[in-house]
Order: structure tokens, then C-alpha cells, then sequence
């Protein structure tokens, strides 16, 4: 947003109050601890653990190329209006970190190496919330994917439907297929992780059919929930709001057979008679698709240094 554009010093600080766990309540927890960078900025558990062991209500989504969602709203449900909301809530979250407000900018204030990071970011030593939302919000958005197997291939072509010289005929084939619609004999899958920062565009949370019955979580309603990037998603296991799918493999074959007839179920999925679509996708198909998506790891997202642990 304009009022919060992406300054080095204030990503700088924002990293910082990132992997600090004076931060939570028992100082034990810091939101690396829940989006690690070895796992695209998520977390390998199922459901992540809180300052005492407690387990939060979904699955770490994983932060990368957060900047590129253009609805601009956060969490599963985007019950967080902006990034600048979201930032501050895990801290006052009663399983995640268990703070308050007044306590985060207390912490903040008792280590003694954020004076000169907020002078540096903000022009002054004064510490409230509002600065660490806004440095906490550049950290994140900083965090982009751009180096990936995808992305050199991408260099040498003109437009992403073209073969990738770099690709093997597998991942190519994989690639065809996830671009194309399934009217046309692919699995469409470019229509809901859409641009090539392969993520959603404008139409916001959807039902993908992994329920009948979605009355134990409904999401943002009706089972609806974001959907974020696929930018080095071969790192970021297990998958879906309630990490309920290990492989890509298993993903692969919701989509291919397992999507159910919710009510509410998105019209991309659907038939032209309101049934769940199958792709009738063949062994071999299934494995290109994964081959694919697996060319959107980019390993640099893990070792770059503006995105590490500055207390290690």
C-alpha cells in the first residue's frame, strides 16, 4: 500500500521483530517458529504448537509472495482487512503467543537493539504498535520467490504456454497441464492460482470440495478459504487450511477424483450438472503435474540472509 511502501530499514526491523521470541508470553515462541524459511516461511506439523504447547486452529500458511494477492486480506478465513492487521494478531492470540498490545511494545522496549532499528526505519526511538505492524508488513512483503527452475525457464521464452528449454519433457507436460482448462483437456488448475506469482486474483476464498459437511470449520462461510501460492509449495507439506493432504500427490488426486459436492462448491470445479468434476487424469499425467509444481521451489528463499534468523 502507499502509506507502507518497502524500505530496506524497515523490512530490516520488521525481520528482526519476526524471529524474536521475547515476543510471546514465555518468550518461546516467534512467528518463525510457525513460518519457518526451510519451509517456505509454513511449518511441517499438521497444526502448529503455541507458547505452551497448545495447537492453533489451522495450518501455517506459508507466507511467500504475500505481496502478490491482490484482494490484499490474510488468513485462511481473511478475516484481517490488511497485512498491517494480520501482523499484530498471532502476538495476541491466546494459543499462539498469548501477549497483549501494551506487552509487545514493553518487550520491545526492554531490548536494547531495536533503538537504533527504529530510529533507522522510523527516524525516531519511539516504539508502538503501529511502527511494528508497518515493519513487520515490509518484512513479509519482502519475501518474494523469483528464482526458481520456474523462472529461468520462464527468462527464455515468451510466454508461459511455450515449452521451457530448461524443462524436462515431464515437466513440461505438467506444466500444459495445469494451464489449460479442463474443457480443453488439462486440469485447469491456472484458474484458481492464477498469474505466475501463482496465487488467487480478485474472486477471494473458495470451497474446493474437501467436504460434504464443512460445519466444523466454514471458513470465511459455506467451507470457503484463501487461495495462496503455490511459489515453493513442494516445501511447504502438509497442505490445505487443515493439513489434511501429506504429497502433492494426494492434492493431485482430490482434484483428479475425491472433490466433493458441497453446496457451496466453486463453479471452476462443477460440471455443467452441478456434479464434482474428474479429470480422469492417467498415472502418467499425475506425475507431470507434480513434476511441475515442483519447478516452483526456489532453495534461495531458505539461505538468503534478509530473510534468516538475525539472532543466529
Amino acid at each position: 500500500p502507499p502509506a507502507n511502501p518497502i524500505t530496506n530499514h524497515g523490512a530490516t526491523l520488521g525481520r528482526v521483530l519476526f524471529y524474536d521470541k521475547n515476543l510471546s508470553v514465555n518468550k518461546t515462541i516467534s512467528c518463525a517458529s510457525c513460518h519457518n524459511p526451510a519451509f517456505g516461511f509454513s511449518d511441517t506439523a499438521v497444526l502448529s504448537n503455541g507458547f505452551a504447547g497448545g495447537k492453533t486452529g489451522r495450518h501455517s500458511m506459508s507466507l511467500i509472495n504475500a505481496k502478490f494477492y491482490q484482494r490484499g486480506r490474510f488468513f485462511w478465513d481473511e478475516r484481517a482487512a490488511s497485512l498491517e492487521d494480520q501482523v499484530l494478531m498471532p502476538f495476541q492470540d491466546p494459543v499462539e503467543m498469548g501477549m497483549t498490545l501494551a506487552l509487545i511494545t514493553q518487550r520491545v522496549r526492554e531490548q536494547s537493539y531495536y533503538a537504533p532499528l527504529f530510529s533507522n526505519a522510523f527516524g525516531d526511538t519511539v516504539v508502538n504498535t503501529n511502527k511494528i505492524a508497518l515493519a513487520l508488513a515490509q518484512f513479509v512483503r519482502s519475501i518474494v520467490s523469483s528464482n526458481s527452475k520456474y523462472d529461468i525457464g520462464r527468462a527464455q521464452v515468451n510466454n508461459p504456454v511455450a515449452d521451457f528449454p530448461n524443462f524436462s519433457a515431464e515437466e513440461n507436460q505438467g506444466k500444459r497441464i495445469f494451464i489449460t482448462p479442463v474443457q480443453n483437456g488439462g486440469a485447469g488448475c491456472f484458474g484458481c492460482h492464477t498469474t505466475e506469482a501463482f496465487v488467487a486474483a480478485v474472486p477471494g476464498p473458495r470451497n474446493n470440495g474437501l467436504d460434504i459437511n464443512t460445519n466444523a470449520d466454514n471458513g470465511a462461510g459455506l467451507g470457503a478459504f484463501k487461495t495462496h501460492t503455490l511459489r515453493n509449495i513442494a516445501l511447504t507439506a502438509p497442505y490445505m487450511h487443515d493439513g489434511r493432504f501429506k504429497t502433492l500427490e494426494e492434492v493431485v488426486e482430490h482434484y483428479n477424483s475425491g472433490v466433493k459436492a458441497h453446496p457451496n462448491l466453486d463453479n471452476a470445479l462443477k460440471q455443467p450438472n452441478g456434479q464434482p468434476i474428474r479429470l480422469n487424469l492417467t498415472a502418467a499425467e499425475k506425475t507431470a503435474l507434480v513434476a511441475f509444481m515442483r519447478t516452483l521451489t526456489d532453495a534461495s528463499i531458505a539461505t538468503n540472509t534478509k530473510w534468516s534468523n538475525p539472532f543466529k
